[in-house]
């Protein structure tokens, strides 16, 4: 164990793009981040979790995996048989999607050797589940959005259980998002509502700048709800969730029948009825109401505005459009140039020999005192429109406590808006992560805070005995 310090520093750090995660832990990114294809677009139609069930018929095709083995060049609706056929026919004449469907008795895999594979695609459709995800399944989706991917949830109303085993799409989706392996701490910042609402017109925001609502398809004015649910957004939990369309005398957190969100380096859409992706057409047999074409809305714009952004067709990453030049944001990211573009505690970037920096001669040592202080880190910076962010940073943590089951001090690292506000707390660190040497921590921010100001701030909490340092260093903020 090292001496106590000797000096100390002050600085803010504004890492200004830590802002996907909310869930208070470090995540290390794992595997490769799914290749996003210029064209086309890979599309996942999820129906191996009773999309067929009773009256629905959520599938773009009656051929699976491939819809192109029922027509492979389909110019109307009918060429295909679904429910989600002119969904799937509209998106196949650009030219720039290919679309599949995950079979009936199959599973949702990430990373394995199925051609449905989601490591495959960059985006997977979920329209109206009526089956529980397995544990596995549930991992599978939220590594894959977390890993770059796109999440399309159509619910229904409550008590829609097609199937009747129990469970029908709201309790399905709240599911996914609160208990699975990855991140249950309402990783999108949103929940389900447990509402049947008969009937409503929800209205789109003003937001002339967003990709869903003004894209290559059209613009959306109006969606439908003809028994349908809503969502309630929480953005504590996740700032990156923005409501699109509400229901009738609605607005903010409560009422959100269209949603947008990230998480990690991917992006998600909430839909609260699947009457607008109804084309009235499918299967012989089944009931079904054709909200594609309801002349009081643009369902169809919506649909395919929405597939565009969560497949990264847009490119606009949810910022406002554009595209995205690759880069590393930080100024001075491992120090060398001591205290420039930094704001920090006094003594906090130092080229003091009592801890080791991983390379060069300068590293950020907050704390380290054995008495009560506080220390801070930051910088800001500014995420260019389009653009998703990856941070890392190098931490050596070392202490002279002794407990194995007390967090006697404490390094968070957070998000912050311009106006100092703490939009997210990414990690917490302590005592316990003491460890030789240095560990990488890298944090999947996506494209939460495209086009914005961010300050990204390291504050080191020590208590009245027993030092604790936590040492950074070789930071970067990469955008692409």
């Amino acid at each position: 164990m090292l001496g106590l310090r000797r000096s100390r520093h002050r600085i803010t750090t504004a890492l200004a793009v830590f802002g996907l995660l909310v869930t208070g832990a470090a995540v290390q990114t794992a595997g490769a981040t799914p290749a996003q294809a210029a064209t086309p677009h890979r599309v996942l139609f999820d129906n191996g979790h009773a999309e067929t069930a009773g009256n629905a018929d959520w599938i773009v095709s009656t051929s699976q995996p491939d819809p192109l083995g029922q027509d492979s060049t389909p110019s109307a609706e009918t060429d295909w048989t679904g429910a989600l056929s002119s969904w799937g026919v509209a998106l196949q004449k650009t030219g720039d999607y290919s679309l599949k469907t995950l079979p009936s008795g199959s599973s949702l895999t990430y990373g394995g050797s199925a051609a449905t594979d989601l490591k495959n695609f960059d985006e997977l459709v979920l329209p109206e589940p009526n089956t529980l995800f397995t544990t596995a399944e549930k991992t599978a989706i939220m590594t894959f959005v977390q890993n770059g991917g796109g999440l399309f949830m159509i619910s229904d109303h409550t008590g829609a259980d097609r199937n009747n085993d129990g469970y029908d799409a709201v309790e399905i989706f709240n599911d996914l998002m609160t208990a699975n392996s990855v991140d249950s701490t309402d990783p999108f910042g949103f929940s389900v509502d447990s509402l049947s609402i008969g009937s409503d017109y929800p209205s789109a925001v003003a937001d002339s700048t967003n990709a869903v609502l003004h894209g290559s398809f059209g613009t959306v004015t109006k969606s439908l709800i003809a028994s349908g649910t809503t969502a309630t957004l929480k953005p504590a939990d996740n700032p990156a969730v923005k409501g699109l369309l509400y229901r009738t005398g609605y607005s903010g957190n409560t009422g959100a029948f269209f949603a947008t969100s990230t998480f990690g380096s991917g992006r998600v859409a909430f839909w609260g009825d699947s009457s607008p992706i109804d084309d009235g057409t499918g299967q012989s047999g089944n009931t079904l109401y054709d909200g594609w074409n309801d002349s009081g809305a643009t369902n169809a714009a919506l649909a395919l505005n929405a597939t565009e952004w969560l497949a990264g067709a847009s490119g606009s990453g949810g910022g406002g459009g554009g595209t995205c030049t690759a880069a590393q944001l930080l100024a001075n990211p491992g120090f060398e140039s001591g205290s420039t573009s930094w704001s920090a505690s006094s003594g906090v970037i130092t080229t003091d020999t009592g801890e080791a920096a991983r390379t060069g001669s300068y590293k950020a040592w907050l704390n380290g005192y054995g008495s009560a202080h506080t220390d801070t880190l930051s910088q800001s910076v500014t995420i260019p429109s389009g653009c998703s962010a990856t941070l890392s940073f190098h931490l050596h943590v070392d202490t002279a406590e002794t407990t194995t089951g007390t967090a006697y001090d404490t390094l968070k690292a957070q998000v912050l808006n311009s106006g100092g506000t703490v939009l997210s707390t990414l990690a917490t660190y302590s005592n316990l992560n003491a460890a030789s040497g240095y560990t990488q921590r890298t944090f999947a921010l996506g494209t939460a805070y495209a086009g914005q100001t961010v300050t990204i701030k390291f504050t080191g909490t020590e208590g009245s005995m027993l030092q604790t340092s936590f040492v950074i260093d070789d930071t970067a903020l990469n955008v692409s």
